[in-house]
């Protein structure tokens, strides 16, 4: 049964799960129920063999406008740093899936919205797309960890402390999005994209992308170790001889 949600949406066709913030009329604005919510679907989407790749994408004009200002007026210190936990909570639960997840931006995504993406293992954006780190103009801190290991630590120091806006050419310039498309165009390449990813082998993929994650975190003799050890795992869980055997084989209906 598929579990009810008051922030997010949730469909499941092909193999490709989407996950949709929900929440148009605060401009996708992340709250603590949406942090909750976000950590339950990913669960949820973690251990379901049906699912192969992620999207997260977002309703309305704009991806995420960052955290609910409106929910931390009333807040005291204790409140604030349980609520910055539970934001904590959502990015780790995106970051820690075994499946490719891809964020699709097709407007703003600011302080929260940037975490958000960047959570995710790459991210396609519209040209209209808008990205911002207000997190020191709040007086704040925010967004340290993620974006120095995308952009580099000058580039993040200068974003940070800027809280400048920028598009999703530079976005594109300084790694934090993979590819740029006209708006129109985004939704179908983001599909093509996620339905060609689903059709892989699914361990195989889950293996490259624990190998790339674990394998950053360490030093290169333990990266190779951990590359071997996925290698020796997909060779007992897949069908790679029948794989090989086929390939440079004719399409069906191609005349040799």
């Amino acid at each position: 049964m598929t579990p009810t949600f008051h922030t997010i949406l949730l469909d499941v066709q092909d193999r490709v799960a989407t996950v949709t913030l929900n929440r148009p009329d605060s401009r996708n604005a992340l709250n603590s129920l949406m942090c909750a919510e976000l950590v339950r679907v990913m669960e949820s989407l973690a251990t379901d063999p049906l699912v192969h790749v992620v999207l997260i994408q977002a309703a309305g004009a704009a991806f995420c406008a960052g955290a609910d200002l409106k929910e931390r007026k009333t807040m005291n210190t204790s409140e604030m740093t349980a609520r910055r936990v539970q934001g904590f909570a959502a990015y780790g639960a995106i970051e820690r899936l075994p499946q490719p997840v891809i964020a699709v931006v097709q407007g703003p995504a600011f302080g929260s919205g940037c975490e958000i993406a960047a959570a995710c293992d790459f991210v396609l954006a519209s040209s209209e797309a808008i990205f911002c780190y207000p997190e020191v103009g709040w007086g704040t801190v925010g967004a340290t960890q993620r974006l120095p290991r995308i952009a580099g630590a000058r580039k993040a120091k200068e974003l940070l402390f800027t809280g400048r806006r920028f598009g999703a050419a530079e976005a594109c310039e300084i790694g934090l999005v993979n590819h740029m498309y006209a708006p129109d165009a985004l939704q179908p390449e983001a599909l093509e994209m996620a339905k060609k990813i689903a059709g892989a082998s699914p361990l195989t993929v889950r293996l490259t992308k624990r190998s790339i994650d674990q394998g950053l975190a360490t030093t290169r003799e333990g990266a190779m170790a951990i590359e071997l050890l996925a290698i020796e795992e997909n060779l007992r869980g897949t069908d790679w001889q029948q794989a090989i055997a086929g390939f440079g084989a004719p399409a069906q209906g191609d005349r040799a």
